[in-house]
């Protein structure tokens, strides 16, 4: 179920960016020939009576795509086609293509005022007793249940988290009794921490309400400043500063499922967080990127006169062949891993 969710939480911002470009474009006059829901053989297509656009679904749900007329060069365009987008004006083409970042941007915003409201805020841990178990970790292979309070490791009391973790730190690949109460009964479990000092438990968090008002303000606050954190994360790994670890679909997927299973604040906060990255990426000025498209069409204001779009074609071809070289490689590799790994349970 937690990977289901996953895959459908990807694809609802897949189709949040589409569903961007969708409206503005026909806010402008434009047609749009295809919205489709996911990549590959189509499993399902319908074209309402009197519409222009026919709706589908394809095999592979990680994308989605609009196809808007006149934005491909190669196709014949007439010049008096109102409803091509080669003819609209400048400040329709260029909404048309910000729009896709800028939805992902307003569905973080709503997502996090809604969060706010129906959930509250973390203010802190609910003393030493555990929220969430993660799976295939030592914690889950001892039997350790949510909800279990930690009393002591080793023999020594725990007070905090951070004493806690001290202790665990201090058991790394040591077979360890933990002292837990449970049901209002302390039991014993042998727990064996990892090599990195981690058993695979998450605090339970304390909330408190949050009013409408500030649950506005914050929603509006927070997403500039996560956004600001990600192009500065994005400026050291340009520049060599930091590791990169890139994560295709598979991982995505996988990262998500594990946040869905920490509790619904954790994996609404996730999709959040993907959703202001997705507006981000997507306005950098590389080619086959709206950030790409966006240049050219800068370029076309201040120069006053349009880019040769066969040019402009090519340059996006580039830029996308180089994103398939990068993530289609990674995404086998992914898929590979998580092959793997089924033949290695089994």
């Amino acid at each position: 179920m937690g990977v289901l969710l996953a895959i459908l939480g990807l694809g609802l911002l897949m189709v949040i960016h589409e569903g961007g470009h969708f409206l503005i474009a026909r806010l402008f006059g434009m047609k749009v020939i295809k919205f489709s829901i996911g990549f590959g053989p189509v499993i399902y297509s319908k074209k309402p009576k009197g519409s222009a656009t026919t709706y589908q679904i394809a095999v592979l749900p990680f994308l989605a795509y609009v196809q808007i007329a006149g934005m491909n060069p190669h196709e014949e365009n007439d010049p008096h086609d109102k409803e091509s987008y080669a003819n609209a004006s400048w400040l329709g083409r260029f909404l048309t293509i910000l729009a896709g970042p800028v939805a992902n941007y307003l569905a973080a915003v709503v997502a996090v005022f809604f969060l706010l409201v129906l959930s509250g805020d973390v203010v802190g841990n609910d003393g030493l007793k555990i929220g969430t178990v993660v799976d295939k970790t030592p914690a889950a292979q001892a039997d350790v249940h949510k909800g279990d309070e930690v009393q002591s490791i080793g023999g020594k009391p725990v007070k905090d988290w951070d004493e806690m973790k001290k202790e665990i730190q201090a058991h790394k690949g040591q077979e360890t009794d933990f002292v837990v109460v449970r049901d209002g009964q302390p039991v014993t479990l042998k727990i064996t921490p990892s090599s990195e000092g981690r058993i695979g438990i998450i605090a339970k968090e304390l909330r408190q309400r949050v009013s409408v008002y500030e649950a506005a303000k914050r929603s509006i606050i927070n997403p500039p400043r996560v956004a600001v954190e990600m192009v500065k994360g994005l400026a050291q790994l340009l520049t060599f500063k930091i590791k990169p670890e890139l994560k295709g679909p598979v991982g995505i997927v996988d990262e998500a499922n594990s946040q869905i299973k920490q509790g619904p604040e954790a994996g609404v906060g996730f999709f959040v967080i993907l959703s202001i990255y997705i507006f981000v990426f997507n306005l950098l000025p590389f080619p086959a990127l709206d950030g790409g498209r966006l240049a050219f069409l800068l370029y076309e204001l201040i120069s006053r006169r349009r880019p040769d779009a066969k040019v402009e074609a090519r340059v996006h071809m580039i830029g996308l062949l180089t994103l398939l070289a990068i993530f289609v490689p990674l995404f086998f590799k992914e898929i590979y891993e998580q092959v793997g790994k089924l033949f290695l349970k089994g």
